[in-house]
């Protein structure tokens, strides 16, 4: 099953949808309620059960909701309708990210850096790469803008399969967008925050997919395509990339456990991957381009792009 945070009408309130064989169902309805994803997904672990479990028990008598498929869910700020609105799948009190996780983001690291040797002993070390990127009142929506710094000529997005912990488990999986400024992290390793942490730099979504719908999470492919927007209109693709999770050098699970070492993170707390999709040396993005990141069995998380 997939999970979507999203605000159905015009009284503000959100709500839990859940897709099940393609069709939707409200789960702020029932007797057993829940208005957002780390509630529902704590629920199940605190008894014991898987959260499809829980979620099957609450539309058994339900009709699914009319007129909403998987295509339709509204992009805020891409396509005009009033509702619903797709928000984060999480409202993730912390979000940490894993780097040069795949052997194509090493090389380029390299490639960018005037301290090249510290990419790969990264890559080849036992403990992996970490970073904060963000609290909740950080991540953007779907449909929503996602940023470039105003003082970096070189941005490029990172696709990214990342995953949510309750009780310090992974119990789900969505599509993260990790914008990077390739100039400032390539001037100095040690201006990474800078690079990585700034408005705008982070989005999640559209929804959260249970473990079962994931059984392989090192088996996912990745797509990215970038559109370009000219005077007249019409967008042109200018960048088209492919991955699959299979490359990741550290799996989910080695990196949970190492994020986790000496280090309290709290539920709900969503982790990004790291990216085997780069962008060549002579791109980079620009204002209103329009990122597209698909990963197989989560879906498909789309933002444009401003200057901040």
């Amino acid at each position: 099953m997939r999970y979507y945070q999203v605000i159905l009408d015009d009284s503000g309130r959100k709500t839990v949808l859940v897709e099940s064989n393609g069709r939707f169902y409200d789960l702020s309805n029932g007797s057993n309620s829940f208005t957002n994803t780390i509630d529902l997904f704590k629920c199940a672990n605190d008894s014991e059960k898987h959260v499809d479990e829980i979620s099957s028990d609450i539309i058994k008598n339900q009709k699914p909701i009319d007129g909403i498929q998987i295509e339709g869910l509204t992009i805020k700020g891409l396509v005009h309708s009033d509702f619903p609105e797709i928000l984060s799948p999480v409202d993730a009190p912390e979000v940490w990210a894993f780097g040069v996780t795949y052997m194509d983001s090493m090389k380029e690291r390299q490639a960018e850096s005037g301290v090249p040797d510290v990419y790969a002993k990264v890559y080849n070390a036992d403990r992996p790469e970490a970073f904060f990127k963000g609290t909740k009142d950080r991540i953007q929506n779907p449909g929503d803008l996602v940023g470039i710094r105003g003082d970096s000529n070189w941005n490029v997005p990172e696709p990214e399969l990342a995953f949510m912990l309750i009780d310090g488990k992974i119990v789900g999986y969505t599509v993260g967008n990790d914008m990077s400024s390739r100039t400032i992290e390539g001037e100095n390793p040690l201006y990474l925050p800078q690079a990585k942490i700034y408005d705008k730099s982070l989005a999640l979504g559209p929804c959260i997919s249970s473990t079962n719908s994931v059984p392989d999470p090192q088996n996912l492919l990745v797509n990215m395509t970038i559109y370009r927007v000219d005077d007249k209109t019409r967008r042109n693709l200018i960048f088209k990339g492919t991955a699959n999770t299979s490359q990741m050098k550290r799996n989910c699970e080695y990196l949970a456990d190492w994020l986790q070492r000496h280090n309290h993170v709290p539920d709900g707390t969503v982790v990004l991957t790291g990216t085997g999709i780069i962008p060549p040396p002579e791109f980079t993005l620009q204002k209103d381009d329009i990122i597209n990141i698909e990963i197989q069995n989560i879906g498909k998380l789309t933002n444009s792009v401003t200057i901040v």
